[in-house]
């Protein structure tokens, strides 16, 4: 299914190339709109933003609460879209990350079903005893706010493709603080605190590996 012709007519051209005209059918369909419930057990939603995806979830949330399972890549605002799902009352099962010609892309399944974690001061013990537990009972975000960030299961995981995308991040934000401290302007100044924010929270996950 796709909001656009253009796609479904590729789509229509593999699907004959290989002979899967019997087994195989395609919609023009904004979101879920042209899917009735029941008729399938997945859904894979890829290739676009969180909030698109989010947009399309909630506007079938009665249809996707049916489904067993979602598979979900989404290209960007990926934490927003994470905290979604479990407001929403999904749970990620599953979750992995690759990297392809210097791109970092990151995918997951969810399930209905409600999150077994809290948002705010949730996890304030979940990592006691570790460096990441002391360094979050210092703040008022919490574990929670880490983990849709970057991935409660890559996290405890400790996926290298995630430790890879970290480390990258980290030393972009390092140098993006340096030229914006040399800059010295007042709108370089508001940048450099949420620069410190980003890199407080990447230099954290790092505690991870």
């Amino acid at each position: 299914m796709d909001v656009r012709n253009g796609p479904l007519e590729g789509a229509r051209k593999h699907i004959a190339q290989f002979g899967l005209g019997d087994y195989i059918e395609v919609r023009l369909s904004d979101g879920l709109g042209a899917y009735v419930a029941g008729e399938a057990d997945a859904m894979v939603c890829a290739g676009m933003g969180g909030r698109l995806m989010e947009k399309i979830l909630t506007e079938g949330m009665e249809k996707a609460k049916k489904l067993k399972e979602l598979i979900l890549q989404p290209q960007s605002e990926l934490e927003e879209f994470r905290a979604f799902l479990r407001r929403a009352g999904f749970t990620v099962t599953e979750e992995n990350a690759v990297r392809e010609e210097g791109k970092f892309y990151f995918a997951m399944k969810a399930v209905p079903g409600k999150s077994d974690f809290i948002y705010e001061s949730e996890a304030l013990n979940a990592g006691k005893g570790s460096a990441v537990g002391e360094v979050f009972s210092e703040r008022k975000k919490g574990i929670g706010h880490l983990w849709d960030a970057y991935g409660k299961l890559l996290l405890e995981g400790r996926n290298l493709v995630l430790q890879e995308y970290l480390g990258q991040r980290q030393a972009y934000l390092k140098k993006l603080l340096e030229h914006l401290a040399r800059k010295g302007t007042e709108s370089a100044g508001k940048r450099l605190g949420e620069i410190r924010e980003e890199l407080e929270d990447v230099e954290e996950a790092l505690l991870y590996f």
